[in-house]
Formats: C-alpha cells, structure tokens, sequence
C-alpha cells in the first residue's frame, strides 16, 4: 500500500490563538466564504472533539460531491489536530482514507499554518501529479478565505 504526501505552509500575521479558534470553527465559516468549494459540512454523530464524525458537502468548484471524516485528535493547548476522510468519492476509488494533520505554530506576533495530507493508497495506484496540486490550491485557498473571515470578524477571533 503506497501513501503520498502534500505539504501546505502558510506563514500569517494573526497570532496562532486567533487563527486556530477560526479553525474550530471550520464547518460554520467554510461554507460562508468559500461556497463553490462547500456546500455544507454537518455533525452526524459526536460534540465537535476526538471521535466525531462530519459530512462534507462538496460545491461546483470540487470534482467530489461528499465525504465523511473523523476527528482523530484535537489538541487545543498545542493549536493542532487531525482527523480521516474515511468515505468518500473524493477518495477518488483508490484511496483506502485521507488523512489531514493540522498545527498552527506561534511565530512572533503571527504564527505559521502547517498542514500535512496523507493519502493512504489502496494499492499501487496514487492521484496524480495535477489532482495533488489543485488539491494543494483548494487549501491554501480555503487558509486564505478562513483567515480573511476572521479578520472581518475580530469581535468573534
């Protein structure tokens, strides 16, 4: 089973409390902001921490209609958590899960977003080179549309 990696590094001038806590709140804003990336994302069962299952909703702009996702961990004090695409057409038929891990790191007055996305293969066959970077760009994207809603909304982040 082969995996592939992709590395999403975004240096910010929001402290990592702000960015993070815009974060936690990923299901809520996503769909405000970047509407032709998400058309939803629900609860389906858990409180929002380690066990809780979301169900994304993909927009036009995404070649995938839905995926499910757990929450791996989260730990707050530490500004990182991850979680595991389970099911999904954006596991595009050859990808046993995805796995996403997030940390944001403090860095003066701003901080860094760090996100690292682990495709585990079902086989041999790997996405390719064109899916991984307009992948690579929904993300950075999505960073840049969160951190703009937080800073529109500094009495909330």
């Amino acid at each position: 089973m082969a995996t592939v990696t992709n590395e999403i590094e975004i240096a910010s001038s929001f402290p990592a409390e702000k960015v993070f806590k815009a974060f936690k709140n990923f299901e809520i804003i996503a769909p405000k902001v970047l509407t032709a990336v998400f058309k939803s994302i629900d609860t389906i069962e858990g409180n929002g921490g380690v066990g809780t299952v979301k169900l994304i909703t993909f927009g036009d702009a995404v070649p995938f209609t839905q995926a499910k996702y757990k929450v791996d961990t989260f730990d707050e004090s530490n500004f990182s958590y991850s979680y595991t695409f389970f099911e999904g057409d954006n596991l595009m038929g050859i990808l046993a899960s995805i796995t996403q891990h997030v940390k944001v790191i403090p860095s003066g007055e701003g901080c860094t977003f760090k996100q690292t996305i682990v495709y585990n293969c079902k086989g041999d066959e790997k996405p390719s080179e064109e899916t991984l970077k307009t992948e690579k760009e929904i993300y950075e994207q999505t960073y840049k549309a969160i951190e703009a809603y937080a800073a529109a909304h500094p009495e909330e982040y």
